[in-house]
């Protein structure tokens, strides 16, 4: 009778793990964060630190861009689970949107920082929506390549996870600190570069997602085409005006963002010298996250020596 009131019991246990299981969380369930970009991702990581009751999650596992990633429906599931995203607030990612996430679940980015509008710098090919005369207000999303931004969003994030989870409010906060100040000792190194830099231009046979970091240290751009283009390819008005500008600067450095160095190439091909180096940046649009290794402060370092390169 006993081992039977015992089995009685077990199986109710059973049944009632699995009803809760897919109800609403316990109070002792993690907490799961997403965010939509690895710089938030890596931030929210390093703030969370070794505490155990919030996970932190960057659903990207291959190498697409912020332009042009599209959820899974497996993604947008874990989305509607989670207990905070943490997304860029740009149009690249009006697919959020369609989700309809409640908005106190949403850490906006841009939103933390001062954003700043889309421009188009001379010599620059403008695209379609750009020139039309109706068209809104576009601010430039890559909020997350000035470090200055960085740490204001950082902050924020702190604050949000404090509310989320008040237990660890301590360590949040320290962390926050810690992490900080690391963002604003590579701040003042940035700052270094550029005043000891020879030239304060850099011109990209490419995208220019780095419009923060240039306002950031008050450095002078040209480039192909805005950050958020789907260009591939320039005219031959754009590949003009950018080999002129590096033969009057006296420029002896290229740069782009990726492997595709197609434009930078015939940039060179049309200077008098023809033997500009090409030097890569990292937009940290594309890093997956199998991706172990990688982490903004140190994909951030990579981009101080690549400055260093170009303005010496």
């Amino acid at each position: 009778m006993l081992k039977r009131i015992i089995g009685v019991l077990l199986i109710i246990c059973m049944c009632v793990g699995v009803f809760t299981g897919c109800g609403n969380k316990t109070p002792t369930q993690k907490k799961v964060v997403i965010a939509t970009t690895f710089a938030a991702y890596d931030w929210a990581r390093a703030i969370v630190g070794d505490t155990k009751n919030v996970e932190v999650k960057y659903l990207v596992d291959q190498v697409v861009d912020l332009h042009s990633y599209k959820p899974t429906a497996a993604d947008i599931i874990e989305y509607k689970n989670a207990d905070m995203v943490l997304s860029i607030g740009g149009e690249s990612e009006e697919w959020l949107q369609d989700i309809d996430l409640p908005k106190e679940k949403v850490l906006s980015l841009m939103d933390t920082v001062n954003a700043l509008k889309e421009e188009c710098v001379e010599g620059m090919e403008a695209e379609e929506e750009e020139e039309a005369e109706d068209e809104g207000v576009e601010y430039d999303e890559h909020i997350w390549l000035s470090l200055k931004n960085a740490s204001a969003s950082c902050k924020e994030i702190c604050s949000r996870l404090v509310s989320l989870n008040p237990k660890n409010k301590d360590t949040y906060r320290k962390n926050t600190e810690e992490y900080t100040k690391q963002l604003d000792e590579l701040d003042g190194k940035y700052s270094d570069v550029v005043r000891q830099g020879k030239t304060k231009t850099i011109l990209f046979g490419d995208r220019f997602p780095f419009r923060y970091m240039v306002n950031d240290y008050g450095l002078t751009y040209y480039a192909a085409f805005i950050g958020c283009s789907a260009e591939t390819e320039a005219s031959f008005e754009t590949v003009a005006f950018l080999a002129k500008k590096v033969d009057e600067l006296g420029l002896k450095y290229i740069c782009v963002i990726g492997d595709n160095h197609e434009i930078a190439n015939v940039v060179r091909d049309n200077t008098k010298t023809k033997d500009q180096q090409i030097v890569t940046f990292d937009s940290l649009q594309a890093v997956p996250n199998t991706d172990k290794k990688a982490s903004y402060l140190t994909l951030m370092e990579q981009n101080l020596e690549a400055l260093k390169t170009v303005l010496q």
